[in-house]
């Protein structure tokens, strides 16, 4: 079984997000939306709602399941028997991060991290542009899925 795990804070799932879960879906047999909680990270968004934010987005396709974890993303992985983690770039700087995050986690687990472009309609989307909106009182309705909008 091809069990791959899309790791993230998801303060707030974007269309950029929900791009390249569209997009693994087919690429595997089982999704695992991991959304992360690091205590010594402040988040806009309360764990509960982020994850809800993504299962009443996701919550119909029958091969994403949504979890949350903290700690290691590989020890997450290898307690859910991961055969990949899927990472979205949207321009240079993200790959020259998150290829040596991909080479440490593969030294560390074996587990192979795959890529995937986020679409040029949606490259200029990041959580932490989202969220500087949010806190500006800004229009971000066109860059989240439905179940986040008007959230704040």
């Amino acid at each position: 079984m091809k069990r791959f795990v899309f790791p993230g804070s998801f303060d707030p799932i974007t269309l950029g997000h929900q791009d390249i879960i569209l997009r693994a879906l087919p690429m595997c047999d089982e999704l695992i939306i991991a959304v992360g909680e690091n205590i010594n990270k402040k988040y806009l968004f309360p764990l509960k709602e982020r994850l809800d934010f993504i299962n009443k987005t996701h919550g119909h396709e029958l091969k994403i399941k949504v979890e949350s974890f903290q700690g290691l993303t590989i020890n997450f992985c290898k307690a859910v028997n991961a055969t990949a983690i899927i990472r979205g770039l949207r321009n240079p700087a993200d790959f020259e991060f998150e290829k040596s995050v991909a080479q440490v986690n593969r030294r560390l687990s074996g587990i192979e991290t795959l890529f995937l472009l986020t679409a040029a309609d949606y490259s200029y989307i990041s959580s932490s542009i989202v969220r500087e909106i949010i806190n500006n009182n800004g229009d971000y309705s066109s860059l989240v899925p439905d179940a986040v909008k008007n959230s704040k």
